[in-house]
């Protein structure tokens, strides 16, 4: 069993207590940059004459073939170790004897830890954007696939008005564009090297701290030893920013969920994204998309988890930040799963381009654009607002279309009202006509889906 400490105590800790306390069953994902940190430290070590030369060498020769290790996948650890840093120190001593007990120099597990963590985050910030990238691209290739296709678009889960479907897919990807400038300002925030502040108070060697941010490509070195061996901020924000990502993930499944439905009967998701029934062998269900939708609840639990787990610390480290990793882990981890199956859920969703086509005649989705139509002859928005609703009133809600009205008829609700506005209950006219900016007329969805195509390409 590996500690790095336990010459002050008079005997050895219960192994209900080391149970409780160990954390190297989920903290074994630190050991990459647990090797990575330790290495740049030894280099900082031998440079400054803390050390000597010969020493960092060959603790920087046996922490690379850990690493190699870790790398390779061929790295086991142990789990009687009380956690990752402490394991590979004990390989690191059977591998280069004595030399190896000098690494600690000038640490501490408090700023050793919060580098590792910190290292984590930034590689894995840069996976999560990549991840929604992904799924971004998938969606603008599947709207341009798609780009003639309208269907309905709704407010309070009630026929609003027509939209391209492209529009709405674009929509998603706005939402996910924003999802990715919070990743990258919580990794501009997180790429601040602790490595130096030691337990609390810094050191009295003459250490290096500039050097080592320079070794390990921080932006910046910490101000503040007390602040930086205590803060978790960074992953406190990591995981708000994962919840956000995680919240939009669960809307886009609920439209899905719902368009697959018969009752909408919008979409048809691929077989291998759905499963069956025990009992019912006609049914297809969306159980991916509804697992998304109820993973999202997890992820919002464990923002809840670390912002309690942190809200009462005193300055400086508390054991409480220990229980920081689990939530990290599951998140970061869960939320790039997430964004991975659902763009691959994308790739083979289909259209069902009939049951739409009978879905958007509904002349209540043309209203808006008749009203458009008087206020252009003068009539006020109110007048034009009652109008409309009156002619629902009388004609929709009696299955009666205002499109098969006389001219008389129509004149009768309003004498701006020509022939011409029947061709208004049209949704090709209904997504042509609209022109204002970030609309779902066709040339601009269109001018959207290619500048998407080249920005998400990285051009």
């Amino acid at each position: 069993m590996s500690k790095l400490w336990g010459a002050r105590f008079d005997k050895k800790s219960h192994p209900l207590a080391d149970k409780f306390t160990f954390s190297i069953a989920y903290d074994y994902r630190l050991a990459k940059y647990d090797c990575i940190g330790s290495i740049a430290h030894a280099q900082m070590l031998g440079k400054q004459g803390i050390i000597p030369k010969a020493d960092a060498a060959k603790i920087i020769a046996g922490l690379k073939k850990i690493l190699a290790q870790v790398e390779a996948g061929k790295f086991k650890y142990d789990p009687t170790a009380e956690d990752i840093h402490s394991d590979i120190q004990t390989r690191l001593k059977a591998a280069i004897g004595k030399p190896a007990d000098k690494l600690h120099t000038a640490r501490s597990r408090n700023d050793q830890v919060v580098l590792d963590v910190k290292l984590y985050c930034l590689d894995h910030a840069l996976h999560l954007i990549d991840a929604v990238q992904g799924l971004q691209q998938n969606i603008v290739h599947f709207a341009k696939t798609n780009r003639d296709v309208i269907i309905p678009a709704y407010t309070h889960l009630q026929g609003a008005q027509v939209v391209l479907l492209a529009h709405h897919m674009l929509a998603y990807v706005e939402m996910l564009e924003r999802d990715k400038g919070r990743i990258k300002d919580c990794f501009m925030r997180t790429n601040v090297m602790p490595l130096g502040s030691c337990a609390l108070s810094g050191t009295s060697l003459k250490t290096d701290r500039a050097y080592l941010t320079k070794l390990l490509g921080f932006a910046e070195t910490a101000a503040n030893s007390m602040d930086v061996v205590s803060d978790r901020d960074f992953i406190v924000e990591l995981i708000s920013t994962c919840s956000i990502i995680a919240m939009h993930l669960s809307r886009v499944s609920e439209d899905l969920i719902l368009w697959a439905s018969k009752e909408f009967d919008f979409i048809d998701i691929d077989s291998s994204f759905c499963t069956g029934s025990s009992i019912m062998p006609h049914k297809k269900n969306p159980d991916v998309l509804e697992l998304m939708r109820g993973t999202s609840a997890k992820i919002f639990g464990n923002l809840t988890e670390i912002l309690v787990l942190l809200k009462g610390l005193p300055l400086t480290y508390n054991r409480d930040l220990q229980l920081d990793k689990p939530v990290l882990f599951d998140t970061v981890e869960t939320t790039q799963d997430m964004l991975v199956v659902l763009a691959e859920l994308f790739v083979n969703l289909k259209v069902k381009h009939a049951s739409l086509a009978s879905r958007i005649n509904e002349e209540g989705f043309f209203c808006v654009d008749a009203m458009d139509y008087l206020i252009k002859k003068g009539v006020s928005y109110r007048d034009a607002h009652d109008i409309l609703g009156n002619m629902v009133k009388k004609c929709l809600d009696k299955d009666k279309k205002i499109s098969s009205l006389t001219l008389g008829e129509l004149k009768a609700f309003s004498p701006y009202f020509n022939e011409d506005v029947k061709k208004l209950f049209n949704p090709k006219m209904s997504v042509n006509i609209k022109t204002s900016l970030g609309s779902t007329n066709p040339n601009l969805v269109n001018k959207q889906l290619t500048k998407w195509e080249v920005s998400l390409r990285g051009v």
